[in-house]
């Protein structure tokens, strides 16, 4: 994997903004970078320090932390521009420079009882776009774009907590490719209802999701099944500011006006060892990314469910609705 951290634009940035201090935070697959990024960021002067907490996306901004060390500018190295917060963010995308035709070839085969595809994007290979295009038009496919909804940055860029641009072109395309991971993949099949095909980059697999929607769907279906049934119930909300979906105070009115002894619990960040401390909690809803209650199942001793999970076990919403809306 050869990345390019377009540390050019980076100096120029620091150049422009005259930060005294900044807090660097690196996607998960790039920490080890953090010594080079030191060197070029101190060699101007600059005070610089690193966030060790975990950062999955975009929205996963350490405001706390830059408000607790007194930063100037939050640098985040590995997604697309996703929120603005008080503390100014720096969103620097990251380049990958890998050679895609190998597992472009590899898709075709999987591609061949359709002729419109659509194309989203993991944020590190935008740059290689219009080569890809050209790739699967010269192999006599029409290429249609997801559209830029919501949060994605651009035309074809995927995020994994919403897919409406993906919804917007369903209707013109007989199945949707995918060039990131499971991860990307995984909430694109529910979110839309045409075939799914995964270029896995980095594990060189191309494989259909077809199969996998259903097995997660049951996993859902038990899991407000598990709510309906419990007594203690935890509504967690994440403090991060792109972490926040749903009203907990409307969702805790909602859970004790069918009985249930509801609590708000707050948290950085999700996690099983978490959980488990709230051992007299029958269920959990969470109000950060609906990715960590779908993707997670197996991780928690628990059952986690989304807001909009919960409302179908508290009877404000059909699962129909949900099914039809697509789950994400």
């Amino acid at each position: 994997m050869t990345l390019d951290f377009e540390k050019e634009k980076l100096v120029e940035e620091m150049k422009k903004r005259k930060p005294k201090k900044v807090l660097v935070q690196l996607a998960e697959g790039i920490k080890q970078n953090a010594p080079e990024l030191s060197e070029i960021i101190e060699g101007l002067g600059i005070e610089c320090i690193f966030s060790g907490e975990t950062c999955w996306g975009g929205c996963s901004i350490a405001v706390q932390e830059a408000e607790a060390l007194g930063v100037d500018l939050i640098v985040h190295f590995g997604h697309a521009e996703f929120i603005e917060s008080d503390i100014p963010v720096l969103y620097m995308e990251v380049k990958d420079l890998l050679n895609l035709e190998p597992i472009l070839k590899k898709s075709i085969p999987h591609l061949k009882e359709y002729k419109t595809i659509g194309l989203s994007y993991s944020i590190q290979h935008r740059q290689d776009l219009e080569k890809i295009k050209k790739f699967y038009e010269d192999a006599g496919k029409k290429v249609i774009l997801s559209k830029k909804k919501g949060f994605v940055a651009y035309e074809g860029h995927i995020v994994g907590c919403q897919y409406e641009g993906l919804k917007a072109i369903q209707n013109d395309v007989e199945a949707f490719v995918i060039l990131g991971n499971q991860f990307h993949s995984m909430g694109a099949t529910l979110a839309v209802k045409k075939p799914v095909v995964l270029l896995d980059i980095y594990n060189d697999d191309v494989r259909s999701m077809e199969g996998l929607r259903d097995k997660i769907l049951k996993q859902r279906m038990f899991s407000i099944e598990k709510l309906k049934e419990a007594k203690n119930v935890g509504i967690i909300v994440e403090i991060k500011p792109g972490q926040k979906y749903g009203s907990p105070d409307y969702l805790l009115e909602k859970m004790r006006e069918k009985g249930k002894n509801a609590i708000i619990i707050t948290m950085s960040e999700i996690t099983p060892d978490k959980i488990m401390n709230f051992y007299s909690i029958d269920a959990f809803v969470e109000l950060a990314c609906p990715r960590i209650a779908l993707d997670d199942f197996a991780k928690y001793p628990k059952p986690i469910l989304t807001m909009r999970e919960a409302m179908v076990a508290l009877g404000e919403k059909s699962w129909e609705d949900i099914l039809e809306q697509g789950v994400i």
